[in-house]
């Protein structure tokens, strides 16, 4: 008997849109079991075709022609903003289908920061406390490269607004962590159309589920909590947490409140105040998140590399006491007045600015006044190599961009490892 997804999937004429990571596990799945399936992959870039049996359509019209199938499978990197979409196109993805149709348990974590850790932990609780549960999803684990372990388990899955835009259905258990201002050029309507993609988690639960949510920040400028059928626990940051949480690589208030959102969401499914606590003693940290890379020449290094936001850079300076800010990155367009204000009011006494939103910060800064150490930095290796020159022994350096990383990087990770490398060139 065929899996349920390729059952809804055999007799439709399908696009794989977006040829990365996921629509080539997407394309990989439905291959195993429809092998000579009539597929068509459409990618901005130009793609080799896997087999006899796929078409392409490559190039700056590759979004032109969704009409022509009965459904568009959609990676979650590709912008809709300035698309029209036909009125007979079944826009989905990955998320969509795992969520109707795998047979298992799910946890489902958005979020603006805080996803990734808070998706970590809740697995690690479950697992401590005897759960069987798998892990996937933003974190670079396409769901559908795990439908096939899942039942009888507990699905714990990361879910970013790219991926949650075209989902339809919602996980048994929600977890919305905080919202700020992110990711605005993706979306029709910038801030509404951002958040009504991440309230697709919570939107289509029923009586049978649990929503938890950041009850510190709240959430009743975006949705009225009272009118969801689902049970719903708001998670304060000074809620008491049941169990000894001291871990170094969760310093910070907004770690703390991670771990509470974690606990509160994995007990709904039978994680323990004691497997919890285990976890938390077993987290071994993400690379990128406050990740601290070592003591060099007397100055300790962070990469918080993932802190695309002001106020997850804030979150981390305070947690840190950090001495030295490396930031700036992809100009968005966002007003960084407020966040030019919490600089200036900070622990920090040497900012060192890379392009474009660093320089721009900068000036901004000088041209207010300021008793902080400024610099512009043309590159992170500049920057590195400012940081070792004006940060004293003892102190904490960390980079932390407060802005995607297109401008120059293939992403945050490449950032971020960059960054690592430089630290051990000139720190020798």
């Amino acid at each position: 008997m065929l899996p349920k997804i390729i059952e809804f999937l055999k007799d439709k004429k399908i696009l794989i849109l977006g040829f990365g990571r996921e629509g080539q596990s997407s394309f990989s799945y439905i291959r195993k079991y429809l092998p000579e399936k009539e597929l068509t992959i459409a990618d901005g870039k130009e793609q080799i075709l896997p087999d006899g049996f796929t078409k392409g359509i490559f190039g700056e019209n590759y979004l032109d022609f969704l009409g022509e199938f009965d459904v568009v499978l959609k990676s979650p990197g590709i912008p809709f903003k300035c698309v029209e979409i036909p009125e007979n196109a079944l826009i989905t993805c990955q998320l969509d289908l795992f969520l109707k149709y795998a047979p298992c348990k799910k946890i489902g974590i958005t979020g603006s920061k805080g996803k990734t850790t808070t998706s970590t932990l809740i697995f690690k609780m479950l697992e401590k406390s005897g759960v069987n549960a798998v892990l996937m999803g933003n974190m670079g684990l396409p769901v559908l490269d795990y439908i096939e372990e899942v039942e009888d388990k507990i699905a714990v899955i990361e879910m970013s607004s790219h991926q949650l835009e075209f989902t339809c259905t919602s996980p048994d258990v929600a977890v919305i962590t905080n919202i700020y201002e992110e990711h605005l050029e993706h979306y029709k309507g910038g801030m509404a159309g951002y958040v009504g993609a991440k309230l697709n988690i919570v939107k289509h639960q029923t009586a049978d589920d649990t929503f938890v949510y950041n009850g510190t920040q709240g959430l009743t400028e975006y949705i009225d909590v009272n009118s969801l059928k689902s049970k719903v626990i708001a998670v304060k940051e000074d809620d008491e947490i049941p169990f000894k949480a001291e871990n170094p690589h969760l310093k910070g208030k907004h770690n703390r409140h991670d771990i509470l959102l974690a606990f509160t969401a994995a007990s709904v499914l039978g994680a323990t105040a004691f497997g919890a606590e285990a976890a938390i003693a077993d987290f071994k940290g993400i690379e990128h998140r406050m990740e601290c890379v070592g003591e060099f020449k007397g100055i300790t290094f962070y990469n918080d590399c993932i802190a695309t936001i002001p106020h997850a850079v804030m979150c981390a300076v305070e947690a840190l006491n950090a001495k030295t800010l490396i930031f700036g990155g992809m100009d968005r367009g966002i007003d960084y007045t407020d966040f030019a204000r919490d600089l200036e009011n900070s622990s920090l006494e040497a900012l060192i600015g890379t392009k474009t939103t660093g320089h721009k910060i900068i000036d901004m800064m000088q041209k207010n006044g300021t008793a902080k150490k400024l610099f512009k930095a043309e590159n992170v290796e500049d920057a590195v190599k400012t940081a070792f020159e004006n940060t004293e022994k003892g102190g904490i350096c960390i980079l932390s961009p407060a802005a995607p990383s297109y401008n120059e990087y293939k992403n945050f990770e490449e950032k971020g490892r960059f960054y690592k490398d430089c630290i051990k060139k000139y720190g020798e």
